[in-house]
């Protein structure tokens, strides 16, 4: 070390950790409560090591230092000395370049390499270290400024009644998109391009929610296959948009998106992965956080050589240190202080949740979220189960998170397959999922519903293969669920039989009428609009090419399912009925939710029957929903909304007696079975009965209703 840098070097001040300018300086501080020394490396821009301070102050677990004339976009890194002893689950190696968990921006995207590995893995079985420097194959952290112009635009608010959220992720939203820029595509900007966000606002939704961006790093054993993790499940920092998806500067950029996705009255949310790291089990690079605490992950008590992995990943974060629930607590700040996000789905989130070995819905991690004044306001979303014991706990979150509701998802896959016994479930589903979700002291419904997520079949594959098809993941397409609940409906994929096609067509209207219609919140997969297809990959995680981008060269028929969803979110989002009824635990009681809003008819025109429910054959029921009546035949003539969604899930024609009527009669919104779904003009019942083709919908609404 110079004597001039030297000179330099002030105590500082132990807080905020990571970088941070001020006075003609930069203070740094770095949480390692068993380290010995923390060195700050100096890199420049070829990434060349230039300079190498050690930290000259300590505040308990934390050292600091501060350094005058370092300034915004100076690279550096961190080298932490201290004891390697792997079956203490300690790992310190000065010899490996760590990044600061702390860094709000990396140099380059992270690529496995060799060199990260902590011990020598020539000689894996003694576990001794290594003494190759790792800083070639490590990203460096910079001193990262926040400024940026939002030109006075608002974050949105959408209500959770009003949210229609849809799932992409930015490469292969934008990469195949004609109107974007070659030069942007794939990118931040591209996402954030006029076509790509006008494409958006014209379809309808509220919110777009964002597979991971947080800056991630693929795993070495799919390097090792020439693959890469594509949907970015596999962070390495907490607090930086990953470069890969930059032009430039991806700081920048990513606040661009967000910035521009807010003038059209979009909200952004993140797909975030706090449940473990890219670091994986203890055999795993040391590139950050294992090489600065032991107990960022958990481990067990007995032998701290092996991790508890309650992730499937190799590690789970141990948010019930405080020191890691604090990192977490501060990243999500940064995201929504910083780049205005609006919310967050959180991948795994059982695995938060856990205090010191299960679940509870009142940990730590709950507390510090609804107690926080600036993450207490944004949108939270969870994955509610992880694989650890009693991990599965969905309808068990605050009553301000929404979860995703698999049940939903399943039990709606079955009933339109024409699988017996599942029409109470289903009603049951289509209403909110009361008997999971009834929350707070007005029993509300925070059930996300869904048909199909990136993780599983898109749903053109949903309606095209009985099997999964992942042979392009090289495991002998051992990977992927196999209960996917699917029909092909007479062909394994693409089939050019007219009837086969067009009851995949109409299976797949069926599907999102139900979604669309449904009581809760939607959620919706990127690129099933158009029809997209994966092949029958159903864990396309690593396929970073055409098979995962969305293609938007579609035809005819694309286009028609397009419109069709387009008109399906219109009429949800104009209806003050759809997505926000609220139930009385005695109008739970005995089975399906029924109130003077809702009521269930069987297609002879009478109330369905608790025999009817419990029987395994049934098919098919009317759904009455309006703004209150208790007696339909005699008082729906006066309402001023009302909806009648006839469902058919027999292979059979069937008749349906209509109930009751508004004033004026029903007006058709749309069949499943005719006219591709699209709201026929004018066309109002001119008799009581109406005949339902097999597999299909039909809804009805009041003569004066309109969608807006």
């Amino acid at each position: 070390m110079s004597p001039e840098i030297k000179d330099q070097i002030h105590r500082g001040l132990p807080f905020p950790l990571g970088a941070s300018v001020r006075d003609g300086g930069c203070n740094f501080a770095v949480y390692s409560p068993r380290a010995t020394k923390v060195e700050v490396c100096l890199f420049d821009d070829e990434e060349h090591e230039v300079q190498k301070i050690t930290l000259p102050a300590r505040s308990g677990p934390i050292w600091y230092g501060f350094m005058s004339g370092i300034h915004f976009n100076q690279k550096y890194g961190l080298r932490v000395h201290g004891p390697f002893n792997p079956d203490e689950g300690l790992y310190f190696n000065p010899h490996k370049l760590m990044i600061d968990p702390y860094a709000q921006s990396l140099s380059r995207h992270a690529k496995p390499g060799n060199l990260q590995f902590s011990y020598d893995i020539e000689n894996a079985e003694d576990l001794i270290p290594c003494h190759k420097d790792s800083a070639s194959q490590v990203p460096k952290s910079i001193v990262t400024s926040q400024e940026f112009d939002w030109q006075n635009v608002s974050t949105p608010y959408h209500n959770w009644s009003n949210t229609v959220i849809y799932e992409a992720h930015v490469k292969g939203f934008t990469m195949n998109m004609p109107d974007i820029p070659a030069e942007i595509r794939g990118t931040y900007l591209g996402m954030a391009h006029e076509s790509s966000i006008q494409y958006l606002k014209n379809l309808g939704i509220s919110s777009i929610q964002l597979l991971p961006v947080y800056a991630f790093m693929s795993e070495h054993k799919l390097r090792d296959l020439s693959l890469t993790n594509y949907w970015g499940y596999n962070p390495i920092n907490f607090f930086s948009p990953d470069p890969r998806y930059a032009k430039e500067d991806a700081v920048t950029e990513f606040k661009t998106l967000i910035r521009e996705f807010h003038k059209e009255d979009i909200e952004v949310i993140l797909d975030v992965v706090y449940n473990h790291t890219a670091e994986g089990n203890m055999m795993g690079p040391t590139m950050s956080f294992r090489g600065l605490n032991r107990d960022f992950y958990r481990q067990h008590p007995e032998d701290k050589a092996h991790y508890i992995d309650n992730s499937g990943c190799g590690n789970s974060t141990n948010l019930f240190k405080s020191s890691v629930l604090r990192l977490v607590m501060d990243s999500m700040r940064h995201w929504v202080t910083h780049y205005q996000v609006d919310g967050f789905r959180f991948d795994l989130a059982s695995s938060l949740a856990r205090e010191e070995w299960d679940f509870s819905d009142q940990s730590a991690f709950f507390k510090a979220i609804a107690q926080d004044p600036v993450l207490s306001k944004v949108k939270l979303i969870a994955e509610p189960w992880d694989v650890g014991r009693f991990g599965y706990q969905l309808g068990q979150f605050p009553e301000d998170w929404y979860e995703c509701n698999d049940k939903f998802r399943d039990t709606v896959r079955h009933f339109w397959r024409g699988d017996d016994g599942y029409i109470a479930d289903f009603a049951t589903r289509l209403m909110g999922s009361r008997d999971i979700f009834r929350k707070g002291p007005l029993e509300i419904s925070t059930s996300l519903n869904y048909i199909t997520y990136h993780d599983g079949f898109t749903l053109e594959d949903l309606v095209s293969y009985n099997n999964k098809h992942n042979q392009a993941n090289r495991e002998r397409n051992q990977d992927g669920h196999s209960h996917n609940i699917s029909h092909n409906y007479g062909e394994e994929g693409v089939s050019s039989d007219p009837a086969v096609v067009e009851l995949r067509a109409r299976q797949k209207r069926n599907l999102l009428a139900t979604l669309f219609l449904s009581q809760g919140s939607v959620h919706f997969l990127g690129g099933d609009e158009i029809g997209n297809t994966q092949n029958g990959n159903n864990n396309a995680y690593c396929q970073d090419n055409e098979l995962s981008w969305i293609n938007w060269q579609v035809g005819v028929e694309q286009l028609k399912l397009l419109q069709f969803v387009q008109q399906m979110i219109k009429i949800r989002r104009s209806s003050r009925l759809i997505g926000d009824l609220i139930f009385t635990k005695e109008q739970l009681k005995h089975g399906p939710a029924e109130s003077d809003e809702v009521h269930w008819f069987n297609p002879n025109g009478k109330s369905v029957t608790i025999e009817q429910w419990h029987d395994p054959r049934c098919k098919a029921v009317a759904l009455l929903i309006s703004n209150g009546v208790n007696s339909p035949a005699q008082e729906l003539y006066d309402v001023d909304e009302c909806f009648l969604v006839m469902i058919n899930a027999n292979a059979e024609n069937r008749e349906f007696i209509i109930p009751a009527c508004p004033g004026g009669g029903w007006k058709v919104i749309l069949d499943t079975a005719e006219n591709d779904g699209i709201t026929p003009p004018d066309w109002c019942l001119s008799t009581n009965k109406i005949e339902l083709k097999g597999q299909s919908l039909v809804l009805l609404s009041h003569p004066e209703w309109s969608v807006s």
